[in-house]
């Protein structure tokens, strides 16, 4: 197998489509028959990987179902978007090795990275060296991960965090505004990350219209991750329109 082989695919996906789009499915939220669809699904409309997991997924058995049912199905990569040690299972094809580098527990920073590691080789699963990073609060990432949350009006604060991350060698950076998140990431903040980092740029929670997929890709996202908006019932048709519009923007 290719060293890098998923890291490799979302860069040349990257060159053809502008931006990508990811869908997170809750391994808690969705049930396998109605998760096996949606990934089939979304990969027809342009897709580039589904991303699994979430920050209070805690059944394992339920994850591993999960990811080994959608496997069978589509061809797009399945990336682990663990919360926490129970969220590194077998038979995905990467995972986002994260740091919380915002906690204010060093447990979610370097302890469960260590906890972990191991099952990531056992597993055989591609690491994707990430800074996440917690913007504003009040919600599961932000109470889960124990997160000092970055204001939505200091971008220098997640620009600065965002540089010390490319200093430590990590090439994804994920600004996650939080499941459900009444506000987004700010396109001014995705704008101060972007002149400051030089790696992939993903930026999650709350997105869930054209208008402010459309701002945050052109403001400098590589990818943007949406999962709370289907889970709550948003359509297919809606999220159709949003891969097609970031897709050509910038």
């Amino acid at each position: 197998m290719t060293r890098n082989k998923v890291e490799l695919f979302l860069k040349s996906e990257l060159k053809k489509k502008k931006a990508l789009l990811f869908v997170l499915i809750d391994s808690e939220v969705s049930k396998l028959e109605s998760s096996k669809k949606l990934a089939k699904d979304v990969e027809k409309i342009g897709a580039s990987a589904i991303l699994i997991g979430g920050s209070s997924a805690t059944d394992q058995i339920e994850m591993a179902k999960v990811v080994k049912g959608i496997k069978q199905g589509i061809k797009i990569p399945i990336i682990l978007f663990p919360g926490n040690v129970t969220g590194v299972v077998p038979n995905a094809d990467a995972i986002l090795f994260s740091s919380l580098m915002n906690s204010e527990n060093p447990y979610f920073i370097t302890q469960a990275q260590a906890l972990g590691a191991p099952s990531v080789l056992k597993f055989g699963l591609e690491p994707l060296p990430t800074a996440y990073l917690v913007i504003g609060d009040g919600t599961s990432a932000w109470f889960v991960g124990s997160a000092r949350g970055i204001p939505f009006e200091k971008p220098k604060i997640a620009a600065a965090y965002a540089l010390a991350a490319q200093f430590l060698g990590m090439r994804f950076v994920y600004l996650e505004a939080g499941s459900g998140a009444k506000s987004t990431v700010t396109p001014e903040m995705v704008k101060t990350v972007r002149k400051t980092f030089n790696g992939f740029l993903i930026v999650g929670g709350g997105i869930k219209n054209v208008k402010t997929a459309k701002e945050i890709v052109k403001a400098g996202a590589d990818a943007i991750v949406i999962g709370t908006f289907l889970e709550n019932g948003g359509s297919i048709k809606k999220l159709v329109e949003i891969a097609k519009t970031i897709q050509r923007t910038k």
